[in-house]
């Protein structure tokens, strides 16, 4: 897979973020595949788990807008910085993110997500 056809998977993605489609993004995962949010210990793995956790977010989310900064290939892994817009739980808030992705065959592989959980809680109304 070359980096062109990785990049424009993680932007099929995003996509299907946006769209709140919660099917096309559990199926962009490998069935191993990891989501690590790196302010936890653990991250998230396989597509039955990654459902569970991301089902959460999209059952309580109204709108998903997240507006790519900046976008590319390193070393194979696709960078992304973005601002992901939402309302969720009637709760407005904005997130700047920075996501890196290994993607093979068209699938991900490892989703990293580095952000500041502070301002997540705050965007979320919670203390």
């Amino acid at each position: 897979m070359d980096d062109d056809a990785r990049l424009a998977t993680a932007l099929e993605m995003i996509q299907a973020w946006n769209d709140i489609d919660i099917d096309k993004v559990i199926e962009m995962f490998a069935e191993d595949g990891q989501m690590h949010l790196m302010m936890e210990a653990e991250p998230t793995t396989g597509r039955p788990a990654l459902r569970k956790r991301i089902g959460k977010l999209c059952d309580a989310a109204s709108e998903i807008n997240i507006v790519i900064r900046n976008a590319g290939v390193v070393n194979g892994s696709v960078f992304l910085e973005r601002v992901d817009n939402f309302v969720i739980g009637g709760h407005t808030g904005a997130m700047p993110v920075v996501g890196v992705l290994e993607i093979e065959d068209g699938l991900v592989h490892v989703w990293r997500e580095y952000y500041d959980h502070a301002t997540l809680r705050s965007g979320l109304g919670l203390s």
